[in-house]
């Protein structure tokens, strides 16, 4: 689901969903000594640290459930915030199913209710809050690579806009050729009962994808590349009884799940824990998400399945793998082939009885799961039989060491150093290490503490990248319980390591909707993995350098000790604002980040002046090496100065080189400048910005230095003064500006003591009064501001209960949902004798074309005689909606509703839209001198 905001060029899902959601330089310590300099542990919960109930007993109990359980569920679904997180934890922390989400889009289409952050960068943003949510629903995240592009009616439209249905249908595919899961959900229905256009296309998709992952000449690249078919035995679909309905028809579902059971291990019912992480989406409008006890239902039906019979003779299910074994013995002959691996079920058998939660059984159970890997490995089994099987017991070792780490109570932390060094106090974010460049050292130190009653004989410490290691020093020795054990590498960056960016991007979102692949190999992942990682390997033994077995190990007949591993990605603690310590991901950034101000230009084709145009420039090196700095302007633009000299003296220093360009010749058209760096035989054209919040994750964002130009053929007024009251937020006010308007922003707080009548026009953000309850409790003075000749232009307010039920308007009018989500619809003129067509823009058909995304949203659906429709579109197939831009004289003054989507088509700088915008502003000059 998508919730709206006001942030231009996204749009999103329908409200009732939204509610139905509410509903539903290296010295070594040995051990014992003082730290080498590992900063203190935060203080604060992160979302590095782990949950509590992955911590401890709790944590041990929910991994043995994974342990003995062997059932594989995937789940698609359209967007962030569209997954069954109820039903999700049920299954993962509940019964212990490997649970994958397959999210098609990263939400980057809708609004954010936040701040300022939209497009790409709002999908970066959506990706961090949905794993921020998937830690708590214990799931696996995947995407497809194709955006959401905004509100879509129809799955037709959608798919035509993702480049065909084979697109997404080939991501689908491929992770399930990955996964292998024994069932396969669809959140959604593939009917018109799901809404929104994407929800539809994702039913309708895994339907197709249940059968086309089994046929090797669908996407045979795919089979090439070494992954094989993979037919899941059951299919299910959702939204067959509404979403949060409690009750449903015994016909519309084939199994129903109790998702509001309280689970002792996590202390509350698994929709309260789902609950818990998807009020992390945030820019959802989710943050204050509270959920009372009580039973919630899921209901799913099957919809296909390549297993005997398994309902009752209701046509019911108990479970949604009734006829599948997802016992750990059954792996003998969940894949077939049984017999070709002799002993395998009661070696199994003999495994799960060893899983219980003591230290010996765990490291029995692991060491058995290695062993089994090597023989069926050797086997004579089939490809199609042994990779499954080979990828379930690998998947059995890591939750038994994982089971193994937590009942030893075994901790790893991996950290870089402060920059000053060991020992040093934690420093602020803008000097700790948190983002690091090619060429750059520093010291990473991992601590692991022995919890256990037993010590442990460290065998290696290491880090995934060796090559980046110029020293380690580390004691192969025994940590006793309770102490610490330390390993210190002294590491550089080299100069080919990979950036930390996003491996897909669109060159022109507004008018693409599929994303560009550039690292294939990390294709449907959420991000590419961290860059760094330490491992360490220990035996676990009775007392001091005795390599012998505890005596609980005596159970076996070898005396050889029991191996754990713990390993853990690099983090850097960094010291915020209010003084508490926080961990951040490393990174690795390139030495300079070069962006553009503004980045987007409207330029009217009456101008002569020279425009400002300002280079950030920011380095990530202590000791920068100089460089010069180049604009390129478009062709003809003259460009002064051409090029500056850059020179940045420390770290994270940034300067702003301020060139002026003059504009040629101008005619309506579209241009851009650009920026590059040249630094040390480098190139720079990039800008980057840290996507994080306190409660997520972090990554960097990455955006080409280019200042997009729009030449607009607009006129506007002279001596009209706008105040304008930001809503959730949006860039018009800047727009306006720049073709040269007067525009003063009011903040809503002082809306009650300011004095309006020093404005022409005042101008209501996107959605102020869902966000701004001030303007609600001033409405009248903006009424009595008309009434007294001003003019007043309302945007789309998406609270429509709200915005109805306070009578907001001078006349009585009803809000609605409608919207028209077709950017090129049809538009037909009302009323073209109307001045707001004339004056001081002659608005014909032309205006409309080049629209992005949408032609608007929240159209009022019925209105006073007062009120004038002045425009009509509407989606194909759908009846005329002429309450999208009204008009009525009130007293001396005029006012406008408007649910046209200008917060979309201004920042994105169509012509058409900015010079109907200027005569709507306007309106209230044009009737005074008309």
């Amino acid at each position: 689901m998508q919730t709206e905001e006001v942030l231009p060029k996204r749009t999103v899902l329908k409200l009732s969903f939204f509610v139905a959601l509410l509903l539903a330089a290296c010295f070594a310590q040995t051990p014992g000594a003082p730290p080498a300099s590992p900063p203190s542990s935060p203080s604060v919960e992160s979302f590095l640290d782990p949950l509590p109930q992955d911590t401890g007993s709790a944590g041990l109990k929910q991994e043995l459930r994974r342990l003995q359980n062997t059932g594989r569920l995937m789940m698609v679904v359209a967007h962030p915030d569209d997954e069954d997180g109820g039903l999700l934890t049920l299954e993962s922390r509940g019964k212990g199913v490997q649970t994958l989400l397959l999210t098609l889009t990263r939400g980057e289409g809708g609004q954010n209710k936040t701040g300022d952050t939209f497009s790409d960068e709002l999908g970066v943003l959506r990706t961090l809050e949905l794993l921020a949510a998937d830690r708590y629903y214990g799931v696996e995240q995947r995407f497809t690579h194709v955006a959401d592009f905004g509100y879509s009616k129809t799955p037709e439209e959608t798919f035509q806009k993702w480049g065909g249905h084979d697109v997404p249908l080939s991501d689908i595919v491929r992770v399930i050729r990955q996964f292998r899961p024994d069932v396969l959900i669809a959140r959604f229905s593939g009917t018109d009962r799901d809404g929104h256009g994407h929800h539809q296309a994702s039913a309708i998709l895994t339907k197709e994808a249940f059968r086309a992952a089994a046929d090797p000449n669908r996407f045979p690249e795919q089979i090439e590349e070494g992954l094989r078919p993979w037919r899941p035995k059951k299919l299910y679909i959702g939204n067959v009884c509404g979403f949060g309905a409690s009750t449903c028809a015994d016909e519309n579902y084939t199994v129903k799940l109790n998702t509001g059971e309280e689970d002792p291990v996590l202390g509350m019912s698994y929709f309260q824990f789902a609950i818990e992480g998807l009020r992390h989406q945030e820019s959802q409008g989710l943050g204050d998400l509270r959920i009372p006890n009580g039973p919630r239902f899921a209901f799913y039906k099957l919809a296909d399945s390549v297993l005997p019979k398994t309902t009752d003779a209701d046509g019911h299910e108990k479970d949604l793998f009734d006829g599948i074994d997802t016992s750990l013995p059954g792996l003998a002959s969940k894949f077939g082939e049984e017999n070709s691996v002799p002993g395998l079920k009661p070696e199994l058998e003999k495994i799960s009885g060893e899983v219980r939660d003591s230290v010996a059984d765990l490291s029995n159970a692991a060491r058995d799961f290695e062993s089994l890997h090597n023989e069926i490995d050797q086997s004579g089994l089939s490809t199609e039989v042994k990779l499954p099987l080979l990828q379930s017991v690998d998947e059995k070792t890591k939750q038994s060491t994982s089971a193994l780490n937590l009942a030893l109570n075994a901790n790893l932390e991996v950290t870089v150093a402060p920059p000053a060094g060991p020992g040093t106090p934690v420093p602020p974010e803008s000097e700790a290490l948190t983002a690091v460049s090619p060429g750059q050292k520093f010291e990473v130190i991992a601590k692991l503490h022995n919890g256990s009653k037993y010590w442990l004989m460290i065998q290696n410490a290491t880090l995934d990248h060796p090559d980046w290691v110029r020293q380690r020093h580390a004691d192969e020795t025994g940590i006793a319980p309770g102490e610490d054990y330390y390993a210190n590498f002294l590491v550089q960056v080299p100069e080919n390591a990979p950036i930390s960016r996003p491996y897909w991007h669109r060159d022109d979102p507004q008018t693409e909707a599929v994303n560009k692949i550039d690292d294939a190999k990390y294709i449907t992942l959420p991000f590419p993995p961290n860059p760094l990682n330490a491992t360490i390997t220990f035996d676990i033994a009775s007392k001091r350098g005795e390599h012998s077995v505890a005596p609980d190990f005596l159970r076996r007949k070898e005396k050889a000790p029991s191996q754990g591993t713990i390993s853990g990605d690099v983090q850097v603690p960094y010291t915020d604002e209010h003084g508490t310590v926080r961990p951040r991901e490393l990174a690795i950034v390139p030495a300079f980040s070069v962006a553009l101000e503004p980045a987007q230009q409207v330029i009217p084709v009456s101008s002569s002046n020279a425009k400002s145009v300002k280079a950030e420039v920011t380095s990530n090196l202590a000791a920068a090496p100089t460089g010069v700095l180049h604009l390129q302007a478009p062709d003809a633009w003259p460009a002064e100065p051409a090029s500056a000299d850059v020179s940045l003296l420390r770290r994270g220093e940034t300067r702003d080189f301020q060139f002026k360009v003059t504009p040629q010749n101008l005619t309506q058209s579209r241009a851009e400048s650009r920026a590059t760096l040249d630094a040390a035989q480098n190139k720079y054209s990039e800008g980057y910005v840290l996507v994080s919040r306190d409660d997520l994750g972090s990554f960097y964002y990455f955006e080409p230095a280019i200042q997009h130009i729009s030449v607009v053929d607009v006129k506007i007024p002279h001596d009209l003064k706008i105040g304008y009251i930001m809503g959730a937020g949006d860039d018009i006010p800047t727009i306006l500006q720049q073709i040269g308007m007067d525009v003063t922003l009011i903040p809503a707080d002082k809306v009650a003591t300011e004095n309006l009548l020093q404005f022409g026009t005042i101008v209501l953000g996107v959605r102020a009064y869902d966000t701004q309850k001030e303007l609600v409790a001033n409405n009248q003075k903006l009424l009595d501001f008309v009434s007294n000749g001003g003019t007043l232009m309302v945007q789309n307010n998406n609270s429509v209960g709200d915005f109805n039920s306070e009578h907001l308007t001078p006349y009585p009018t009803e809000l609605s949902r409608a919207r028209v989500s077709v950017e090129d619809a049809p538009v037909q003129v009302l009323a073209p004798d109307n001045q707001v067509f004339h004056y001081p823009n002659e608005i014909s058909q032309k205006d409309f074309d080049g629209w992005v995304q949408e032609r608007g949203l929240y159209f009022m659906s019925s209105w006073d005689d007062h009120f004038k429709p002045l425009l009509s579109c509407h989606d194909p197939g759908e009846p005329d909606q002429k309450g999208g831009m009204l008009l009525a004289r009130y007293g001396k003054g005029t006012y406008i509703y408007t649910g046209y989507s200008f917060f979309r088509q201004l920042p994105a700088g169509v012509p058409g839209a900015i010079r109907l915008y200027v005569n709507l502003v306007s309106a209230g000059q044009s009737a005074a001198s008309h």
